[in-house]
């Protein structure tokens, strides 16, 4: 990943998080994002590295000039007091950022200007009169979102100008039948106003984008969708990006246009070089020479910097992270990222968040009702696997893994060990069984929990740290330490075995830290040692070391909480009151679209003996390749537990990164007749789902699957 022109040298990094709207509160999906990055930061500075994590409350828009007049409040005392909640609702879950920001900053609105100016000067602005719905009461222009009417496809009244909640149509709001004003309620009427444009559609912009798409700067799923918005050499799909918005309107004003205001997609994004350039303006470091030296803003943004940038993003914000913002930074003399990193979207228990379900949770709600947040730390850790698909928060599942893997495993290595130094040997450790931990040595060797670290496959780094946890308990229940404190004679033995332990405990916190950074600090005080960086693995604990007494790190995670904190999320399932005559057209709607869906998805009944034909068997994939000339395979080679692996071409090159799968466990139908395909022979089918929504998900069979196991 490092442009570094020495290699031996600390790399320098930028990374940055997408920028939270200041018109509502952090919930656990956005937690997934932010707990991604600050893990991957956390691991680089472990590592040594100069790397330094900046983000920004995204502060402009329609939305929250509306809502803080709703509240009677300015703007700016809304986005101060939504920051400070930001603000508090990070620090609980451990996020560290170096300087985190607002985009209605001075800084910000800088590079703003400087950059719309640059394009100007080049030839991408233009001018242009466009025609919109206006508000003649509230006497402003509408977002789409801000127009309400009758669904032009299915009728339905009350829904946005953009798209049909009832029937999921999508139209423009000229579509809309008897429109009004969801500010006012008036009937809007159509009125030109001049525009300005971004000229994404210009030949330099395709080309350039056509070039640093396929750079490598994408994860290979997300280069695949940027060449379907792209299209084919020589297509010219995208349009010119509306980049202004007319007064009222909470923002910055554009440069020589009076009553015009940059949309907020065009300086949220510049948020981030905003929030660098506070932090550069009001950080001093120490170089280590005692020479005190400021942060150089350009050495990280300049065309030509050797410094690393990445950006952390949801996937549904790819599109304006991929396009838009490298094309603006490039045409306007701005490096551009080094890698965007997407991921997906959170599900909770297979499902979307849902505050009828009370499954739609908000940060503090959890700190109010969990209290530990090392505890989803962990969870989305071991589910994040550095690709763009979607994580979910199985409840029970958190329940069972929390408290086997930390409790079960982790923690249990220095609660059994920890009270006899403490008690038979005055609190000193002894010698080390050098041999116990040769695994443990080997492992750190081989960089393999390091190289996952820096994938951001946070679930294969664990699932090696949790198997170093297995060792560590067998060495212990070989050893039987409360066994060899019933004899005397064995003083010598048990000493040993219980500092072999604590060791072994240190290392596990070390590969453990960027996760769990609190409960590491904890550990670090009851061992007596210094805040651990990666290499301290090679630094033993010496005999005669004194830890101190040994207090409880971590608590089971109780069922209790869970049940509490979502019977508080839970709203009221009766609906909101509204009209019989729209309730029963929704009713019905809802029916025959259901009645629709059944007919189409589901297939005949079929009896048990025609189901038992199909001979499904746990997988794994030993590789996974691109096929050269396809657009949708990828080839798979799969270990059933047979003598030989099979290969299945499988149209999943969409979804996912063959590099990802390998290793991966899957499920596949054995007996399926083997095909003759133009690229070779497919010998079965894995299974995957999809839907409505875009997205191919592959099945995989839980933890403890063997390949060849049949799937009954």
């Amino acid at each position: 990943m490092s442009t570094r022109k020495n290699p031996a040298e600390p790399r320098k990094i930028l990374v940055t998080s997408a920028l939270p709207y200041a018109n509502g509160s952090i919930h656990l999906g956005h937690l997934v994002e932010y707990i991604q990055t600050d893990i991957w930061v956390r691991f680089q500075k472990m590592q040594g590295n100069e790397c330094h994590y900046v983000c920004a409350d995204d502060t402009h828009g329609t939305p929250i000039m509306l809502r803080a007049e709703k509240e009677g409040i300015t703007p700016e005392q809304l986005i101060n007091r939504v920051w400070q909640e930001h603000s508090d609702d990070f620090k609980a879950f451990h996020v560290a950022f170096d300087h985190y920001g607002s985009t209605n900053s001075d800084e910000t609105r800088e590079f703003a200007e400087q950059i719309y100016l640059k394009l100007k000067a080049t030839g991408l602005i233009e001018k242009r009169s466009i025609e919109q719905y206006y508000d003649p009461v509230k006497q402003m222009f509408l977002p789409d979102r801000f127009i309400k009417g009758e669904c032009p496809k299915c009728g339905a009244k009350d829904q946005y100008g953009d798209n049909c909640e009832v029937c999921g149509a999508a139209y423009t709001p000229a579509e809309v039948k008897n429109p009004y004003s969801a500010v006012s309620g008036a009937k809007p009427e159509l009125r030109n106003s001049e525009h300005y444009f971004f000229k994404l559609s210009a030949g330099t912009c395709q080309q350039f984008l056509r070039e640093w798409t396929r750079s490598g700067t994408l994860q290979p799923e997300a280069a695949n969708k940027m060449q379907e918005w792209l299209g084919a050499e020589g297509e010219n799909k995208l349009t010119d990006w509306d980049i202004s918005r007319d007064a009222p309107y909470f923002g910055f004003e554009i440069p020589d246009a009076p009553g015009k205001y940059f949309y907020v997609w065009l300086d949220a994004p510049v948020g981030y070089m905003g929030s660098f350039r506070q932090l550069c303006d009001g950080r001093i470091q120490d170089s280590g020479s005692g020479i005190q030296e400021s942060l150089n803003f350009d050495e990280y943004w300049k065309q030509g910097s050797d410094a690393e940038l990445y950006h952390f993003i949801g996937k549904d914000i790819l599109y304006f992270h991929a396009l838009f913002w490298p094309a603006m930074l490039q045409h306007a003399g701005f490096r551009t990222p080094t890698k965007l990193f997407a991921h997906g979207f959170l599900t909770v228990n297979g499902e979307k968040m849902s505050k009828s379900r009370g499954t739609f949770i908000t940060a503090k709600s959890y700190v109010d009702h969990i209290k530990n947040t090392e505890y989803l730390r962990y969870y989305y850790a071991a589910k994040l696997n550095g690709t763009m698909e979607d994580l979910d928060l199985n409840l029970e599942d958190f329940i069972a893994k929390v408290n086997s893997d930390l409790i079960g495993k982790y923690i249990n290595i220095a609660s059994r060990c920890a009270g006899f130094i403490s008690k038979r040997f005055d609190g000193k450790l002894g010698n080390i069984d050098s041999a116990a931990t040769t695994e443990f040595q080997s492992a750190f060797n081989s960089g393999e929990i390091a190289h996952c670290y820096e994938q951001r496959d946070f679930s294969r780094a664990l699932r090696e740290i949790m198997h170093l946890a297995d060792v560590a308990n067998q060495y212990i229940a070989e050893k039987k330490p409360w066994e060899l404190a019933k004899h005397a004679d064995k003083d010598a033995e048990l000493h040993e075995t219980c500092s072999t332990a604590l060791t072994l405990f240190r290392d596990l916190t070390l590969y453990l830290k960027p996760i769990l950074p609190m409960l590491a600090a904890q550990v670090e005080a009851f061992l007596n040692i210094s805040p651990l960086a990666w290499n301290d693995i090679w630094k033993a604990l010496p005999a005669g070391h004194t830890i101190n007494t040994y207090q409880h790190l971590m608590t089971r995670l109780d069922p209790k909480l869970i049940e509490a904190m979502v019977a508080a999320n839970q709203e009221s399932l009766q609906p909101q009151v509204q009209s019989e005559q729209r309730h029963a057209a929704h009713q019905q709607h809802t029916a025959n679209k259901e009645a629709a869906r059944a007919e189409k998805e589901f297939e005949p009944f079929i009896d048990i003996a025609e189901f038992s034909k199909i001979d499904l068997r746990v997988a794994r994939i030993v590789n996974a390749e691109h096929v050269e000339g396809a657009e949708k395979l990828l080839k798979l080679t799969l270990d059933i537990g047979e003598e030989k692996p099979r290969t299945v071409f499988a149209g999943i090159k969409s979804a996912y990164d063959p590099e990802k799968l390998k290793g991966r466990m899957t499920v596949m139908v054995a007996n399926l007749a083997p095909r003759k395909m133009k690229f070779g022979m497919s010998e079965g089918m894995v299974l995957a789902a999809s839907g409505e929504a875009p997205g191919l998900f592959i099945l995989s069979p839980d933890d403890g699957a063997q390949p060849g196991m049949r799937v009954k």
